[in-house]
């Protein structure tokens, strides 16, 4: 058998479409020949034939009844087209693969994939980066996987911060609060209050942040925590005006102690 990856994709697509003579396609034969055929661009970095090589090589294991080679297999598409900066197919295909995990049950790989392509788009297409981060995190939730969430919410919010949408940015922090309260993960949940807050206060808007801490503070834990203490120092500093004490409390180990995402972008 030829080895050409170019003569591959022809006999695999001759064993695909029906004629006169071929009454029924032969995807199982076609499906390996694709995936030689993929394999092959791929090493010789013909980038733009393999993504179509590996697209049909899954659809050939989606006829044959494997939703999990299928994925595979648009992953690698999706990797081939982020290479060629080909965004809206990253994540078309990112997101192709995630709902083909999901026929298998498989939640985290599903995540997974929609977080893979969401680092993907963060820099050039950062709107689409973020909403996949939440549908990311929402897959992980309907299946009581919260505590797996806790980074995509945190990169999530990232990308929010960086586009200066500063209130989807604390909203999903504050999601992120109520995921760690339900995996009693205390400090965690602390953590992304205060970082809410922060996050308020960045974007000079006192009174949201003090609604954000008023409604944290519901939970008496937070009221005495480290990071409780925190939220009503930089409160009372912002209000008061006092720029010194704000950049006291901004040097405080508890607020280096916070995710990156805050503690770089916003203090």
């Amino acid at each position: 058998m030829s080895s050409d990856p170019d003569k591959l994709m022809t006999k695999a697509d001759k064993l695909t479409k029906l004629s006169l003579t071929r009454w029924s396609a032969d995807w199982k034969t076609a499906t390996v020949l694709y995936e030689q055929a993929a394999n092959g661009f791929r090493v010789s970095k013909t980038y733009e034939k393999a993504k179509v090589a590996f697209e049909k090589a899954s659809k050939g294991q989606e006829m044959l009844s494997s939703p999990w080679d299928a994925a595979k297999h648009m992953e690698s598409a999706a990797a081939l087209a982020k290479e060629l900066g080909n965004w809206s197919e990253v994540a078309d295909f990112y997101r192709r693969a995630s709902e083909l995990y999901i026929e298998c049950g498989r939640s985290q790989p599903a995540s997974d994939a929609l977080a893979k392509g969401a680092r993907a788009l963060e820099d050039a297409v950062p709107d689409a980066a973020v909403q996949l981060y939440t549908d990311a995190c929402n897959i992980l939730e309907e299946d009581d996987r919260d505590q797996m969430a806790f980074d995509l919410y945190r990169a999530g919010a990232s990308v929010y911060i960086k586009l200066e949408k500063y209130s989807d940015a604390a909203a999903l922090l504050l999601r992120l609060g109520l995921a760690a309260d339900k995996c009693n993960a205390t400090n965690s949940q602390f953590k992304a209050y205060l970082s809410a807050i922060i996050v308020y206060l960045y974007a000079h808007d006192l009174q949201q942040a003090e609604k954000c801490y008023n409604d944290c503070s519901q939970i008496d834990a937070f009221l005495g925590s480290d990071q409780g203490r925190c939220a009503s120092k930089f409160l009372s500093a912002y209000a008061e005006g006092d720029v010194e004490e704000i950049k006291h409390v901004a040097q405080s180990s508890t607020i280096k102690n916070l995710e990156n995402v805050i503690s770089e972008h916003v203090v």
